[in-house]
């Protein structure tokens, strides 16, 4: 028996990982889909808190799984519960390297409408319309419209904190298997900028690091669920 956790990107709560979770569980699996803060006040730090509590101090190990800005988040957790973390598994993203936060990462024309978006609604961040993520190019392939609209109508407004705050990065540990889920990129998309050093790609070189297609959108967990629980089953064994 292998237990999960499972953690939820921007805008989403534990029940993001519903199919995921049931069908892990119908495996004889153990399973926790973590809750991340969106209170006001809430950070990508507070995030990183949450899920040391969902993994606990004691226990056998865990995979701890991170989909999109959960990623990052899940990095920070595991290089401060080490003990506690079998394998670090991306879903559709990576790490970001110490201090830099999401909206570090996106192009200035995204910045700029996304701090008018925080500063619109005072308390966070929004989730995009299918429409602004296909402006944006981030893909809802494989999401029905009558899917993504009942994501999109439990979504919840992502804290200010998380967008705009980075977490604090330890020493990768290189005996700490790693892998990426790459649904709505290719591992060839992301090579050329690991081999060139980029931030948020440069650390994925090294041995321990794996990839697995899964061609899908973004979302995985809505539009593939059953494939993505079989990806995590596996432990993930791919090629690089």
């Amino acid at each position: 028996m292998t237990t999960y956790v499972l953690v939820p990107g921007f805008w989403l709560g534990a029940w993001a990982w519903d199919a995921v979770a049931a069908d892990l569980r119908s495996r004889g699996h153990a399973v926790t889909a973590v809750e991340l803060g969106h209170a006001p006040g809430d950070t990508a730090e507070s995030h990183v808190d949450d899920v040391l509590a969902a993994i606990g101090p004691a226990g056998e190990p865990v995979m701890l799984v991170g989909h999109s800005g959960g990623g990052p988040i899940c990095a920070a957790a595991a290089e401060r519960a080490r003990e506690r973390v079998a394998r670090l598994v991306f879903v559709d993203t990576g790490p970001l390297p110490d201090g830099v936060a999401q909206i570090d990462f996106t192009p200035p024309e995204v910045q700029e409408r996304t701090r008018a978006e925080i500063e619109a609604h005072e308390s966070g961040q929004p989730m995009p319309t299918r429409a602004e993520f296909d402006a944006l190019g981030t893909s809802t392939a494989g999401l029905t419209d009558d899917v993504f609209a009942d994501v999109y109508a439990r979504s919840l407004v992502e804290p200010a904190g998380a967008v705009l705050t980075g977490v604090r990065r330890g020493t990768p540990d290189p005996t700490l298997p790693k892998t990426v889920v790459a649904c709505s990129f290719t591992p060839e998309q992301v090579r050329p900028l690991i081999d060139a050093g980029a931030p948020g790609f440069a650390e994925m070189g090294g041995p321990e690091w794996s990839f697995v297609e899964l061609p899908t959108g973004h979302w995985p967990m809505f539009s593939e669920p059953r494939r993505l629980a079989e990806v995590l089953r596996r432990s993930v064994r791919p090629t690089r």
